[in-house]
C-alpha cells in the first residue's frame, strides 16, 4: 500500500476493488449498491463527527465510480445476467 492510499482511502485501493468484486452484493446486484452503501457509510461516519474517514470513504466511492466508468466494474449486474 503506498501511503498515497493510506492517506486517500484508509487502504490498498486495488485490493479494495478485488474485495468489492468478490463480495456477494457486487455479483448480485452490482457496483451502484456497493457505492450506495459506502455513501450510507459516509453519512453515518459525518453524524458521528468522523470528518476523516468519511472523507476516504467518499474516495473509496469515487474510485469504484471511476472504475465502473472505465468498465473495470459493472454498474448493475442484473443487466448483465441474461434470463431464459
Amino acid at each position: 500500500m503506498t501511503n498515497n492510499d493510506k492517506m486517500m482511502y484508509g487502504c490498498d485501493i486495488e485490493a479494495f476493488k478485488e474485495s468489492i468484486k468478490d463480495s456477494f452484493t457486487y455479483k448480485f446486484q452490482g457496483g451502484y449498491m456497493v457505492i450506495a452503501s459506502l455513501l450510507s457509510d459516509a453519512q453515518e461516519q459525518l453524524a458521528h463527527g468522523q470528518d476523516f474517514g468519511a472523507r476516504q470513504t467518499l474516495n473509496k466511492a469515487k474510485a469504484l465510480l471511476f472504475d465502473m466508468a472505465d468498465g473495470g466494474m459493472t454498474f448493475d449486474a442484473r443487466k448483465e445476467t441474461k434470463c431464459v
